[in-house]
């Protein structure tokens, strides 16, 4: 049996094509990423955005085709026997010492632009982190949407610490649920690279700076990565990214224009000038927004003089 899997939308390793690989591999399938010059029995296409464009092409070459994915149904889900599993690293041929899952699923939160707590609901426990961090592989990202929020992901950060794993949380920690006690925990993680946080509005601009106070005072020294949601007043959302910039000069704003689930609508330009002036470091470290030229005859400064 032939199998192909196609990433539609994502340049980075695909976790449920990962464990579809591995699990069809186990039943001595022959597994490779689609091409449109062989024949499958089987091709598992993943979308994972729903603002992505979907796949140019006719899949005509496959004798059955599964779609899934958020960017094709929010309600899809993977088999038991196959979520159950775990990825095939070598699909990616990804660093013998790397790792990628989660330890829990869901969130509790409601916020409106996520679609995490419509999909997977509030947070559970999903993993042990040494079902992850297996055969040596001790550089771990794990993708939890709020690890923070339960004794669970608590006491598996407690495990990665005594395991001596380098790990980074890449959805971020949830700034509101980081207290002292919170802080001296996370210390104690090696960070590869470094803590991420999130300032989606500015009421959590207290939260964020409590967060940053706790950990400097915990004694954590490295970078803190705050992705910035970019919604819809400009004058707050540019508020938000001052008020981070001026923490000190190892926190890192990083800005995503919104993207609303149900419409797919384009982000507005100001918010990609601004995700373009705050992400370009060289450009953000010397000169502020109003002065920023994205395009010849052109100052942001335009936007406020409306």
């Amino acid at each position: 049996m032939k199998v192909g899997v196609l990433p539609v939308d994502s340049l980075h390793p695909n976790y449920a094509l990962m464990k579809v690989s591995n699990y069809w591999k186990r039943q001595g399938a022959e597994v490779e990423f689609y091409t449109p010059f062989a024949h499958y029995d089987l091709v598992y296409a993943s979308k994972i955005f729903t603002f992505t464009p979907d796949y140019p092409h006719p899949i005509v070459n496959a004798d059955e085709v599964v779609r899934g994915g958020t960017g094709y149904d929010i309600s899809s889900r993977l088999p038991t026997e196959t979520e159950g599993g775990s990825p095939d690293y070598d699909l990616y041929f990804l660093d013998k010492r790397f790792a990628l899952g989660f330890l829990t699923r869901g969130c509790p939160n409601a916020c409106p632009w996520c679609v995490v707590p419509r999909k997977e609901g509030s947070a559970r426990p999903y993993r042990d982190i040494e079902e992850i961090a297996t055969d040596g592989r001790d550089h771990v990202t794990l993708m939890d949407n709020n690890v923070l929020a339960s004794e669970y992901g608590l006491s598996q950060i407690e495990k990665i610490v005594k395991l001596g794993l380098y790990v980074d949380f890449n959805q971020n920690l949830d700034a509101r649920l980081i207290d002292m006690e919170v802080a001296r925990l996370l210390v104690r993680v090696k960070w590869r690279p470094y803590i991420r946080l999130s300032c989606d509005t500015a009421g959590s601009i207290p939260a964020v700076t409590r967060a940053w106070r706790c950990l400097r005072d915990a004694g954590y020294k490295g970078e803190i990565l705050v992705c910035t949601l970019l919604t819809s007043d400009i004058i707050e959302c540019l508020h938000r990214i001052e008020t981070l910039r001026a923490l000190d000069r190892r926190v890192s704003p990083f800005a995503q224009p919104y993207r609303d689930f149900g419409t797919n609508k384009e982000p507005p330009q100001w918010q990609k000038d601004m995700a373009r002036w705050v992400n370009r470091k060289e450009i953000f470290r010397t000169t502020n927004f109003y002065d920023y030229a994205p395009r010849q005859g052109f100052r942001c400064s335009k936007y406020f003089n409306k």
